[in-house]
């Protein structure tokens, strides 16, 4: 993405500490950025608050999202990769509420090379 004149940037209402593990754990060459209470989220219209019975099973299997996010509103961003220029206008976005469907990366760097 470099040689497009672009930066990788994965934006995640997780605390820092966490993101950082994921970064080391996944060995993840691109930075991570807290976005606490999903402000940068909300301001796209994309996050949503996860219903009780979700909750209930999410933690069953240890995944405790307050903990994680570090406050306790159970919301969520929707799995989206967006460009973005720098006068901060969206180019390309790919949303889905089903955090399983993720477009593929080369469809991100072919939407990238459309627009430099």
């Amino acid at each position: 993405m470099k040689a497009l004149g672009a930066d990788i940037v994965a934006i995640s209402p997780q605390l820092g500490i966490y993101n950082q593990q994921m970064k080391k754990e996944k060995n993840l060459p691109f930075d991570f950025l807290s976005d606490k209470g999903n402000q940068v989220s909300q301001k796209y219209g994309i996050v949503y608050t996860m219903p009780e019975d979700l909750r209930a099973v999410y933690l069953r299997f240890g995944l405790d999202i307050p903990k994680h996010n570090g406050d306790d509103s159970w919301t969520l961003p929707m799995s989206a990769r967006l460009i973005i220029d720098r006068q901060r206008m969206v180019r390309y976005a790919q949303i889905n509420p089903d955090y399983t469907q993720r477009p593929e990366p080369e469809d991100t760097v072919e939407a990238l090379k459309a627009i430099v």
